[in-house]
């Protein structure tokens, strides 16, 4: 194993549920109405498609621009107060880096959505941070995660993505890492290359390692 890619949302922090407030309160601003249904369409996505979605659900005239600045200063200034640790997760995490691992943070979110999230958790933790701001493509493409392996210098292939989402697990796959996959609002089927489990606490370094040598 040459190194483990670790998602943000969802994985390492449970912001799904405040990103499921801003949008609910971002929706009755525009008019319009949310529900936990709508949210399962944009997990794992990015800032643009949430925006592109809300647009057509709510039928509002307010610029892409406008509706992009709101959702981002109500995810900033709600992350700002703190954030909810996902079980396991920075236990893992510092058993990796223990282990002398190289460790990335891989995350659809905004740079500074991920800054907010960091000052709580630690942006020391990571050798590498790729955002949605990094790159052109964010997942399900595999970009981001081909992003941190040649930041990193590693070959995907001996790589292992942490991710709660599909379309985080379609692109660590498509960047050839084998995947743990912990789903939070969308089921994830277990697949060749790929370890499906209920929360970080049951994995470690060796359950990684293993994974990594297929």
């Amino acid at each position: 194993m040459d190194a483990v890619f670790f998602d943000m949302d969802g994985l390492l922090v449970d912001t799904e549920k405040v990103w499921l407030e801003i949008e609910t309160e971002v929706m009755a601003r525009l008019g319009g109405v949310w529900t936990p249904e709508h949210q399962t369409h944009l997990v794992g996505g990015s800032m643009d498609r949430t925006v592109g979605y809300m647009l057509s659900v709510s039928g509002s005239d307010v610029s892409p621009a406008t509706l992009r600045a709101w959702m981002l200063d109500g995810m900033v200034n709600r992350l700002s107060a703190g954030v909810e640790i996902m079980p396991g997760a920075l236990e893992l995490l510092e058993a990796v880096r223990a282990a002398g691992f190289p460790v990335a943070l891989v995350t659809s979110s905004l740079k500074e959505i991920a800054e907010a999230v960091l000052h709580f958790v630690g942006r020391d933790r990571f050798d590498v941070i790729v955002t949605g701001d990094d790159v052109s493509h964010t997942k399900p493409d595999p970009e981001p995660y081909l992003t941190a392996a040649g930041l990193l210098g590693v070959d995907p292939l001996r790589c292992v993505v942490l991710e709660d989402s599909p379309n985080g697990v379609v692109a660590g796959t498509a960047a050839g890492c084998a995947v743990v996959a912990v789903p939070s609002l969308l089921p994830i089927e277990p697949a060749p290359g790929r370890l499906v489990v209920r929360s970080l606490t049951e994995v470690d370094v060796d359950t990684l390692k293993a994974l990594a040598h297929g």
